[in-house]
């Protein structure tokens, strides 16, 4: 039950509250189970004597009591839910940083969706747990102790009787939380797993659509849908199958206390009023007992959610800032790879003994096939991914000895995979640049490329982009990136093939624009087209994760190795494209 103690103590963090909700429903209980005693008073008054004034006082006592009842009962629910509700923020906002700290080893392990669906449905069964199982489950509790205190009280050996009712009726939720759990838990995983295929869906629509794949997506989708289906109907089966002999036992209970009530009522050991008031206890009793089932299903649901959520707050990243790491700062942009290995999985090597050096203000460019280990490479540096092995140094300083947050400040990347947020396009400019002007975006976006094409929107640089830049092309996209990236003004520049979804053209009109730029910078740049390397001091060819050639371009031409042979392949599908553009014209108008 650690988990259940571990979400509590979410609740303790705000004590005062959590106690005083605590206090107005344990104090509830009190008026609402002397109420049945002043009843039964007023019967044997009025049994007795009949005096009008007599039963005018229990009446007010009675009134007094339904008043204190009913604003202890609205401050006890009022204060749950405020507690439960600040118990889910706490939850969500250490979710939320958590996944903010995790590297990039984890997310190639994990479907959005379900990591949604753990911030979603997952909390809310936790703070039901918190306002609707544990406070109220705290009033239920005392309703019970004190409904069983005030039944001995009145008359023991009837009190005994309806007793021995309560381990026959309390046995089936003992039961129904054994089913109950693993119902639960499967149901938290597939729920979690069928919001990955609505996430899926929504974010991979057009290729949906492009490829005709409806009815496969549904079935998909309705497998997950109709197993957490049948989980509810299970457990619905168990919580009603249950629910229903627990009302046929505290029926018996209710015939057991007519039965020898009356025989006690005969023999003068008990007045009709109290009588009645017995009977009235025993619907109170009834209640916590009946409300065990509902209690039972959050909780079973509650501890399955929390299981799921923890796993996340508790994962290890293998990236772990040190206590004592210092802050990198007036950097030069010396980088050095000494000896570098890295694995994903902790068995194949995604690169392996990398050994080179980049002086600042030196441009390196990275080459190398599919899986060569050219990206991996470069999200080493801000320790995207920890090295398994060796050391990389900025200005001498092992990366492993600063923080972060000062690292990746210093360290501008334009990744492959570019994202843009549904904001405007001065929005998504100047993300992660507080300070940025408005010249400071429009000179930016000069150097990718991207103003003129900003300057023709209706709504200039305030215009929306869609969901992930949906209204942008790749291209388009690339180049926001670029000036996103630009604006941060890094001493440290990476490029990851950040010009691949643009035409010749601008790429050309891009370098030469960034050529200024990245003269007083460290760059990296990961290309497949040569001719945006041939500028770089160094060129370091990658395959199989090592490096297999380095030198310059006109050193690695004249060496005749891998370089040269890429070199030659696009050197002839080039004139293969010249050719083609030559003969068109004239096979339109043979045509």
């Amino acid at each position: 039950m650690m988990t259940l103690s571990r979400i509590t103590g979410y609740a303790w963090r705000h004590k005062a509250l959590f106690i005083a909700a605590c206090l107005t429903t344990t104090v509830g209980v009190f008026p609402r189970t002397i109420i049945p005693r002043l009843l039964g008073s007023a019967i044997d008054e009025a049994l007795s004597s009949g005096l009008e004034r007599q039963l005018l006082v229990v009446a007010g006592l009675i009134l007094a009591a339904a008043v204190g009842r009913s604003v202890l009962g609205y401050l006890s629910l009022y204060l749950g839910e405020a507690v439960s509700h600040r118990v889910a923020y706490d939850l969500r906002r250490d979710f939320f940083t958590k996944l903010q700290g995790l590297s990039f080893g984890f997310y190639d392990t994990q479907k959005t969706g379900d990591l949604m669906s753990r911030a979603t449905v997952d909390v809310e069964a936790m703070r039901l747990y918190i306002g609707f199982g544990l406070i109220q489950s705290l009033g239920m509790a005392t309703t019970f102790i004190m409904t069983v205190y005030l039944m001995l009280d009145t008359n023991w050996r009837l009190g005994l009787i309806c007793l021995a009712f309560l381990p026959v009726i309390i046995w089936p939720s003992i039961t129904m939380v054994m089913r109950l759990n693993p119902i639960f838990a499967r149901m938290h995983t597939v729920m979690g797993r069928m919001n990955a295929v609505v996430h899926e869906n929504l974010t991979g629509m057009r290729v949906v659509k492009a490829f005709g794949a409806r009815e496969y997506e549904f079935d998909k989708f309705a497998r997950r849908a109709r197993t957490i289906q049948e989980d509810f109907r299970m457990a619905g089966k168990i919580f009603v199958s249950r629910g229903s002999s627990m009302g046929f036992l505290l029926a018996g209970a209710t015939a057991a206390i007519l039965m020898f009530g009356a025989r006690e009522v005969q023999l003068d050991r008990l007045t009709p009023g109290d009588m009645a008031a017995f009977i009235l206890y025993m619907g109170m009793l009834a209640m916590p007992v009946q409300m065990l089932g509902w209690r039972v299903q959050v909780f079973s649901r509650a501890y399955a959610a929390g299981e799921r959520l923890f796993a996340v707050i508790d994962a290890e990243s293998p990236v772990v800032e040190k206590p004592n790491a210092g802050t990198l700062a007036s950097v030069r942009g010396r980088i050095q790879f000494e000896d570098v290995s890295f694995t994903y999985d902790g068995h194949g090597a995604a690169v392996s003994g990398v050994d080179f050096a980049v002086e600042p203000g030196q441009t390196v460019a990275i080459l190398g096939g599919p899986g060569s280990g050219k990206s991996t490479i470069v999200h080493l540096i801000p320790r995207f991914y920890e090295a398994t092995s060796g050391r990389i140094s900025v200005d001498g300083t092992d990366i492993r000895d600063v923080t972060l947050e000062s690292l990746r400040s210093n360290v501008g990347i334009v990744l492959q995979d570019v994202f843009a947020f549904s904001a405007t396009i001065r929005d998504n400019l100047a993300y992660g640049a507080d300070g940025a002007t408005m010249e400071d975006i429009v000179q930016a976006a000069k150097v990718a490329q991207l103003h003129d094409f900003i300057s023709g929107l209706p709504e200039g640089y305030d215009t929306q982009v869609g969901e992930r830049g949906i209204t942008l092309s790749g291209g388009q996209r690339q180049r926001l990136a670029i000036a996103r990236t630009l604006l941060l003004d890094p001493p440290i520049l990476i490029l990851d093939d950040s010009t691949s979804s643009v035409d010749v053209g601008t790429e050309s009109r891009i370098q030469a624009a960034m050529d200024e730029v990245i003269q007083c910078r460290t760059t990296l740049v990961i290309a497949h087209r040569l001719s945006t390397v041939r500028k770089a001091d160094f060129i370091l060819v990658f395959d199989g994760g090592e490096i297999v050639e380095r030198g310059t371009h006109e050193e690695l031409l004249a060496a005749g190795g891998l370089y040269s042979r890429i070199h030659e392949l696009q050197l002839s599908t080039a004139e293969d494209v010249h050719a083609l553009d030559q003969e068109a014209p004239r096979s339109i108008s043979g045509g």
